[in-house]
């Protein structure tokens, strides 16, 4: 009687695992429909394309602010240097009467006025190579605001990849939590019919709890990501933000790269290049303080006393000639220093070069490596959702232990972790090529 009163209870446990298993292929097939799926809580929030994000930044940037800023000083200061070689104009006026407190004095009045001119005829080209120095400069300010512009453009593009990775971490461990939640269920019943001990339930328990953490977890980074890409935008306030977009790269196997050519025309090695061409100038300029320097001048107006100011005029022109002799060796002093300067920058060419070169060669090996982990990491996940749903059947008709079982378990979840982190790094590893190329926000 005894064998035939367990054996029905028997069959019900049969009937219940295949129950619970029947649910766990359910979620597992909408687990594969919305794999990354947002939350419906994440739908109210400010959605920003990856487009609206670049025109957003190139429009509030601090940091592109004072990139054109130094541009603008540059053209400002190759207006100061070569202003010498305009005209100088300068005008007085002045008015003055004398007198005495004694009795009966007399008090005159004194007129002064004129208009002085000055044109700098010769100084031995040594304005026209500070204004070639200038002119330089600003190419090397605006070059810089190419590389501030990728530069900027690059933490906007990781803080977007983090935002996208966050939301889709919010879904996925939200995924693994209500599957961990029905391992526990599903554990529970077999340990209650006495088909599973302690042990596996206090496991199961405990990769629920995990799985609780993780999602708290997701929801704390995700936070932080919008904060990140609020300021990647150049905004002040912090809001409640959306990335939309997808893990797609315009990868192209074409070949090696030339990095060469690529590093020569980057615009971090081009601002170096303007930058020495600058130093030559200046050191040109200086050689040239000891050539003597040919104004012409002229002057007129009117110097009188008790007569009519406007009754004549005086005038006078003229050249001027001055040769520096000894300036307490302050001009050979000043030619050092500039021979130093042209030192130190074509040092700075080749060194930048040449780490140019190697970021761009550095930067497309782990572009092809991403793109290459992403197919692999595909195929494990596919693997590991297989196994886990032949790992079910086999658990639930006890033709597999519960440490099989959950080993099973959690590489499907380590799985499905390690594919989105492999997305998220594609997309970074492809800003990077583009940062390392030079590629800002109007490319």
């Amino acid at each position: 009687m005894k064998s035939l009163r367990r054996q029905p209870v028997g069959e019900i446990w049969i009937v219940m695992d295949k129950i619970f298993l029947a649910v766990r292929v359910s979620i597992i097939s909408l687990s594969a429909l919305f794999f990354f799926h947002v939350p419906e809580s994440l739908r109210a929030e400010e959605t920003l394309t990856w487009q609206q994000c670049v025109e957003e930044t190139k429009q509030a940037h601090p940091d592109l602010y004072s990139a054109l800023a130094a541009i603008q000083q540059a053209e400002a200061d190759k207006n100061i240097t070569g202003g010498a070689r305009l005209p100088r104009v300068t005008s007085s006026v002045s008015v003055q009467r004398d007198g005495t407190t004694e009795k009966g004095g007399m008090a005159s009045s004194s007129y002064s006025y004129g208009v002085t001119a000055q044109q700098l005829i010769f100084d031995g080209s040594k304005t026209s190579s500070l204004v070639s120095g200038t002119e330089e400069t600003i190419k090397a300010s605006r070059y810089s605001y190419h590389t501030v512009s990728s530069r900027v453009r690059y933490a906007l593009r990781s803080s977007f990849i983090q935002l996208l990775k966050a939301q889709d971490l919010v879904g996925l461990t939200r995924e693994i939590a209500e599957r961990r939640r029905t391992n526990v269920r599903l554990i529970g019943l077999r340990y209650q019919g006495g088909r599973e001990h302690s042990g596996s339930l206090a496991q199961a328990q405990a990769d629920l709890a995990q799985a609780e953490y993780e999602v708290a977890e997701a929801g704390r980074s995700l936070v932080l990501a919008q904060s990140k890409l609020a300021s990647a935008l150049g905004r002040e306030a912090r809001a409640s933000l959306r990335a939309r977009g997808s893990y797609t790269t315009s990868f192209l196997a074409e070949g090696t790269p030339d990095f060469t050519f690529l590093a020569g025309n980057n615009p971090a090695f081009l601002e170096l290049e303007a930058k020495r061409k600058a130093a030559r100038f200046e050191l040109d300029a200086a050689r040239h303080a000891f050539s003597p320097e040919l104004y012409l001048s002229g002057s007129v107006g009117r110097n009188t006393v008790d007569s009519d100011p406007f009754d004549a005029f005086d005038w006078n022109a003229g050249l001027s000639f001055t040769l520096p002799i000894y300036e307490g060796g302050i001009g050979r002093a000043k030619v050092s220093r500039a021979m130093a300067v042209v030192s130190q920058q074509n040092a700075e060419v080749k060194s930048g070069y040449l780490q140019l070169l190697d970021t761009l060669e550095e930067s497309w090996k782990l572009y092809q490596d991403a793109v290459q982990a992403v197919t692999v990491r595909k195929k494990y996940l596919a693997a590991a959702i297989e196994r886990s749903t032949i790992a079910n059947a086999q658990y639930s008709n006890g033709l597999l232990s519960f440490n099989e079982w959950v080993i099973i378990e959690n590489n499907l979840v380590s799985a499905k972790k390690e594919f989105l982190n492999a997305e998220a790094e594609l997309l970074t590893a492809e800003a990077q090529w583009i940062q390392a190329k030079g590629g800002g926000l109007d490319g």
